[in-house]
């Protein structure tokens, strides 16, 4: 089984673009550090920090219905409940959940599930 790299999402409502088409079927890679780094050197973010979510979707979205490129323009067209249908994913794909063990107790016998977060110890 190969690590899984991209995702297909489509849009509740779409992106229209210029010519009046409807583009709904996408795709979006899992995001590098550098896809979240760059982007805080970016003028626009340093000036808005809202502006991040636009650059980095533009910088994970591969694929949107038969668009050529994703870049800046067209995020700011995306409609408001499309760009959190967006965030919402690239946090779904892009955090990692705890691992989980499955344990009994010594005394009792009782059969469990724990998250082991070994990041948690770290703070």
């Amino acid at each position: 089984m190969a690590f899984k790299t991209e995702y297909e999402f489509e849009l509740p409502r779409g992106y229209v673009d210029d010519n009046g088409t409807l583009h709904k079927k996408g795709v979006m890679r899992l995001a590098t550090a550098a896809d979240e780094i760059l982007p805080m050197r970016d003028q626009r973010v340093q000036q808005n920090p809202g502006y991040l979510t636009i650059i980095l979707l533009t910088r994970v979205i591969t694929n949107l219905g038969d668009l050529r490129a994703i870049d800046t323009r067209v995020v700011e067209k995306f409609f408001t409940a499309d760009l959190a249908f967006l965030q919402n994913f690239y946090r779904q794909i892009n955090e990692m959940d705890a691992p989980r063990v499955h344990t009994s107790c010594p005394k009792c016998e009782h059969e469990f599930d724990v998250d082991v977060s070994f990041l948690d110890e770290m703070a």
